[in-house]
């Protein structure tokens, strides 16, 4: 209590000069940080002219909607449907994702709460996985799905990133900050232990799993051209970052509908760090655990 009346005390004897500094070097730093987003939706509308102006403009000023128009017709002279795009994309994001997190924490919760032989080798070797960047490792993954049958098919993406130890590492630590006490209160009561992680564990590390969403469904949204053109084949399995990858290499005429595709590519991930954002900011000022 003394603590916080000696930081209300030196609030109040801030200057105002000193508040109105603050607020400009934030606001500074906030334009700064958003001047990419906003390049990005007037480059969206601009007409081929601006686009290729000199010096190049940062505000469109006669903005139009050709850019998407010409999308459009170059997917209408397509003999897969553009739905079949949509749908394959956001069946591997959501799947992908809601299994990651699953898996991840099913396996996090044995390894922070459970003592078993070999738990810190399990672990080491968990940490050490995060040294190798998925280019030292997709050869083995490239190898392991064929053995497996799996290429040309949904499951050559989605298991590499079912196992994914980035979720694993991050579900673990959080999950140890959760008192013995608790988990072992819940027993004496009579819950198991699939009550305790589904009732009792997940809730609590909701900031953490919230993280692994954003993580995931970037990872998965904005790479799907990458990972699909290793494992995928079909055209009617591609996904729509494939696809926009194709436009974007069709050269300088295809211009307009590259800057309509980056702005609808960034639409996905920033509402979804928007909405999840909120909700992980809500999650960790009311879900402190009370002695």
């Amino acid at each position: 209590m003394i603590r916080v009346k000696q930081l209300l005390r030196r609030r109040l004897n801030r200057s105002w000069s000193v508040d109105i500094l603050l607020f400009l070097l934030l606001a500074g730093v906030a334009v700064f940080m958003s001047a990419p987003l906003v390049y990005t939706v007037n480059r969206a509308f601009m007409p081929l002219d601006e686009i290729f102006a000199f010096p190049p403009r940062f505000i469109v000023r006669n903005p139009t909607v050709q850019n998407f128009k010409d999308l459009l017709g170059i997917f209408s002279d397509s003999w897969v449907p553009f739905s079949r795009y949509v749908f394959n994309t956001f069946f591997i994001a959501i799947v992908g994702t809601v299994g990651h997190v699953i898996i991840a924490s099913a396996a996090a919760y044995p390894l922070a709460k459970v003592k078993f032989p070999l738990r810190g080798l399990l672990f080491n070797i968990v940490v050490l996985s995060l040294m190798f960047t998925p280019y030292i490792t997709q050869v083995p993954n490239y190898m392991t799905i064929s053995w497996l049958g799996m290429i040309n098919s949904y499951w050559a993406i989605l298991i590499p990133v079912f196992g994914m130890t980035l979720g694993l590492y991050l579900m673990k630590q959080f999950m140890e900050q959760i008192p013995d006490a608790l988990i072992e209160a819940a027993k004496i009561d009579g819950a198991s232990e699939y009550r305790i992680f589904w009732t009792i564990v997940m809730p609590i590390v909701k900031p953490a799993w919230l993280t692994l969403i954003i993580f995931s469904l970037q990872n998965l949204w904005t790479n799907g051209s990458v990972t699909s053109h290793k494992y995928i084949y079909s055209e009617q399995l591609r996904t729509v970052d494939a696809v926009f990858g194709q436009i974007a290499s069709g050269g300088i005429a295809r211009t307009g509908p590259v800057a309509a595709v980056t702005l609808l590519m960034m639409l996905v991930p920033i509402t979804v760090f928007i909405v999840t954002q909120s909700n992980i900011i809500q999650t960790m000022s009311s879900s402190g655990l009370k002695d």
